[in-house]
């Protein structure tokens, strides 16, 4: 990756104009999604986990780069990896991973301060703020994102997580993310309240990408969402079938149209 293909990824984040970030779970979904005009694409880590016939969570840091490079070498559009928590609890584990990230080519990652432990699912805020400082350092030319996962874990302070994005922008960070939140005028707050673009993720019963724009986001994402609508198609066309029913059969003119261009070469 190039340093023009990272600015020209951040450039893509304009508060109040957000890029949409679509999450692919394969380099076909995300040719496809390149083909019908978005600037970049993102990965995801349970629609990854998916493919694998995993849960979210469930796939190995080498799996997650591999996965990473594939579709970077599937798309001309920048491409930013969902690397959950770095695969590591300690920052230099937290740097490797980065630094893996970066050496495959991508324009950006994420990194979680989770730990996959019920009974304190989120960092302590002094090494999460480590963890973040230590990716940033490794990141280079990377977009990096860090991500405040209180509101995925009932942790609803919204004090605490605008106090961890903030030191997680002040430790390097170039765009911020508390996936969760479903409040407009929150994410307002969180946009107010912080010096660094800020992504959002879009949820059932959620903001609009409308109301989000207004609030100042600077990037929308999807997570998982397109990797589940792909697959409860898969779902309902079975059931279809297994019910001697052929509606399915009549479904398959978008893919159609669009796979020529996207699958080409």
């Amino acid at each position: 990756m190039t340093s023009t293909l990272r600015a020209d990824f951040l450039a893509l984040h304009r508060p109040g104009d957000p890029l949409l970030l679509p999450n692919a779970w394969d380099a076909g979904s995300a040719r496809i999604l390149a083909t019908l005009g978005f600037a970049a694409v993102a990965t995801t880590s349970s629609g990854f986990a998916a493919t694998l016939g995993r849960p979210d969570g469930a796939t190995t840091r080498e799996e997650t780069l591999a996965h990473a490079a594939a579709l970077v070498a599937a798309v001309d559009v920048p491409v930013s990896a969902d690397l959950e928590n770095g695969f590591a609890d300690s920052p230099a584990g937290v740097a490797r991973t980065v630094a893996d990230a970066r050496a495959a080519g991508l324009a950006g990652c994420s990194i979680e301060d989770a730990t996959e432990q019920p009974d304190h699912p989120v960092l302590d805020r002094g090494l999460a703020v480590e963890r973040v400082a230590a990716a940033a350092e490794a990141a280079g030319d990377l977009v990096l994102t860090a991500r405040c996962e209180n509101h995925l874990y009932g942790r609803d302070d919204l004090a605490d997580t605008i106090a961890r994005l903030q030191a997680y922008q002040e430790a390097g960070a170039d765009v911020l993310y508390a996936p969760g939140l479903r409040d407009a005028a929150q994410v307002a707050t969180v946009c107010r309240e912080v010096d660094r673009p800020v992504n959002a993720l879009l949820v059932a019963g959620g903001p609009t990408p409308a109301a989000l724009a207004e609030a100042g986001v600077a990037r929308l994402s999807v997570g998982g969402t397109f990797a589940w609508d792909a697959l409860s198609a898969l779902v309902e066309a079975a059931r279809e079938l297994q019910a001697g029913e052929i509606g399915f059969l009549d479904r398959t003119g978008p893919a159609r149209e669009v796979m020529p261009r996207a699958f080409r070469g």
